[in-house]
This record gives C-alpha cells, structure tokens and sequence, in this order.
C-alpha cells in the first residue's frame, strides 16, 4: 500500500485511537451493567440491565469494532510500521481480529439471551459468560493500549528482513522504514 500523507495518516488515527477508546468505554458499560444485574434483587433492574447491555452489544459494539480493525490495517499497512513488521503491531491485530469475532459471535447472543430470558420473566441463571466477557475484553484492550504506548518486543523476521533489503538497496528506501505515528 502506498504510504499515506500526513494529514490522512493523523485523520486515520484519530479514528483509530476514539473507535479503541470506544470500544474500551463500551467493555467497561458492560461490565457495568452485568455487575448490576448480577447483584441486584429486583428482576426490574436485572431486566433493564439486560436490556441495557443488548443496546451496547447490539448496536454498538460492532460498528465500533470494526471501525477499529479497519482503521488499525489502514494505519499498520498505509505507515512504516507495517502489519507484520514489528510484534507490537502484529498482537494487536491478532488480539483485535480475536476479540472482534468473540464480540460478534459469543457476547453478543449471550447478551441477546440474557435480556430475551429477563424479558419473559425467566431468572437469567448463567450469568458467567455475562461478567466474563467484558472482564477478558477489558483485560485485551489494556493490554493493547498498553503496547501501543511502550511498543516492546522489536521487530519480526520479516521486518528484519526488509530491513536488511532495503540497506542493500533492493526494494525499499530508508525513509520507508522510519517509525512514525
């Protein structure tokens, strides 16, 4: 991919950094409102709760989790810090890609469930999924920020490699390999 311009690349992140920090605040609501129904006495609260968490399930969580992963490709792959260059970049995505399909695929319908049971009037009696995920998405996206800021681990094979090419001066210059943010 060609490299992006400056003022794209900085759009592109500011993208990037408010869908993670969504997507971090979301978890967190989650958590949230799984403690409170959990805890709680009162069916009312427990069902709104439930509800609660479908919304956010629903309707937020996926647009805001794909709008991280897309804009996080866009950057690794438009800047020089590349997609599999550096193991940084390459975890976060790997952790993206994975907490994106337990998004979709395992939070969500045990959210819809929840507030489906709560709904009918049904004690939601499995709520260790519900005050489990958000604890391991929390958990993930603390760790990515975290990488993301100290950036640790250096470079994979493959960066290694197109490294040592592009100071032979095969294929890429060295202001390709500059990291920038």
């Amino acid at each position: 991919m060609k490299p992006l311009k400056r003022p794209a690349r900085r759009a592109i992140l500011v993208v990037h950094v408010s869908a993670s920090a969504s997507w971090l605040g979301l978890s967190l609501g989650l958590l949230g409102l799984s403690v409170a129904a959990i805890a709680s006495d009162s069916q009312a609260v427990a069902e709104a709760s439930y509800r609660s968490m479908a919304v956010f399930a629903n309707w937020l969580m996926v647009p805001v989790t794909l709008l991280t992963l897309v804009s996080g490709v866009v950057l690794s792959l438009g800047t020089p810090w590349g997609l599999a260059r550096y193991r940084w970049v390459w975890t976060k995505f790997w952790l993206t890609l994975v907490t994106t399909g337990l998004t979709v695929f395992s939070l969500r319908p045990g959210v819809n469930t929840a507030a489906e049971e709560a709904a009918a009037g049904i004690a939601v009696t499995d709520t260790s999924g519900l005050l489990a995920a958000p604890i391991v998405s929390l958990s993930a996206y603390l760790f990515m920020t975290a990488i993301s800021v100290l950036k640790p681990w250096g470079m994979t094979r493959r960066g290694k490699r197109l490294r040592v090419s592009a100071t032979s001066g095969k294929a890429l210059d060295e202001r390709s390999l500059r990291p920038t943010a």
